[in-house]
């Protein structure tokens, strides 16, 4: 009878580890213009950086819009590669759905169930507006495809298993709660902007033994995860710059120090650059406006 009585236990144990595990995604259908606008698409595409991840690493500037992935990130946990995502139908997602394409964005879910590892910062993207992601998607329909395969990524064994994800995702399922010095709809708006869209914090916020963002430590900068130096403070704490330096500098790449942007930021200065003067504004004015 114990032995029976251990087997039950034994299966439900494994039935609700199982369901909670799961991946699971509520999809989206609150959208003012339900066909999505591929200009306002492109606009998402820039402010969101997906170009400076997906594009081939090696590949010339005008090959930007290939998004056949296969950049390295290195980490703590091993390295991962970013992955093909052109419309090519076999290789990329030009197979997917509109809500494939939400539910991996927003809940880093697959189109087979699977958990996304949180290299891809969608508890950033999770944010994002139904109308923001439904025009992202329109716009990536217009991209050209790519049969390359997406490479691997190198990790040790006990990364792999991808259903332990689900508890990394509970535990780490939070958003910066940021107590603004001053607000008003430009700095909203610069809100959304650095802590949704641009997904700024994944790299200038510390993080726990797990790899979660340490929120109470929201952009205070952190160590480079590919190992070498730090990211900078980007508080007033650190960065004095005026709100028209800001500006400047997300708009050339130039510093009031007459330094230039490098490495990683390079890119982020490319998608910054494509932005309105007003939105580069509001990203300056949070910046100015957060503790």
């Amino acid at each position: 009878m114990r032995i029976i009585g251990f087997g039950i236990v034994a299966s439900i144990l494994m039935l609700l580890f199982w369901v909670i595990t799961s991946a699971q995604s509520p999809g989206f259908t609150n959208t003012e213009n339900q066909l999505g606008n591929a200009s306002r698409g492109e606009y998402v595409f820039n402010a969101s950086g997906c170009a400076s991840c997906h594009s081939h690493p090696d590949g010339a500037q005008s090959e930007k819009l290939l998004l056949t992935g296969g950049r390295p990130f290195p980490s703590p946990f091993g390295i991962f590669y970013a992955p093909n995502i052109s419309m090519d139908k076999v290789n990329g997602i030009g197979a997917w759905s509109k809500e494939d394409f939400s539910n991996a964005v927003r809940y880093g879910v697959s189109p087979e169930g699977k958990h996304y590892y949180p290299s891809f910062p969608y508890t950033a993207y999770a944010n994002m507006t139904d109308q923001d992601i439904l025009d992202l998607w329109v716009f990536f329909q217009s991209l050209p495809g790519d049969s390359s395969a997406s490479i691997n990524h190198d990790l040790p064994f006990y990364v792999g298993w991808r259903r332990l994800i689900a508890f990394w995702k509970l535990l780490n399922n939070s958003e910066p709660n940021v107590e603004l010095i001053s607000s008003d709809l430009m700095i909203e708006r610069g809100a959304y902007l650095v802590e949704t869209l641009a997904h700024c914090g994944e790299c200038h916020t510390s993080r726990n033994l797990i790899g979660g963002l340490q929120y109470e430590y929201w952009l205070g900068g952190a160590k480079n995860p590919a190992g070498k130096g730090i990211i900078p403070n980007i508080t007033p704490a650190r960065l004095n710059w005026s709100k028209e330096e800001i500006v400047e500098y997300l708009t050339s790449g130039f510093t009031p120090d007459f330094d230039v942007a490098g490495g990683h930021m390079a890119d982020v200065i490319k998608n910054t650059s494509k932005l309105t003067d007003e939105d580069r504004l509001s990203i300056a004015k949070y910046l100015k406006a957060i503790p």
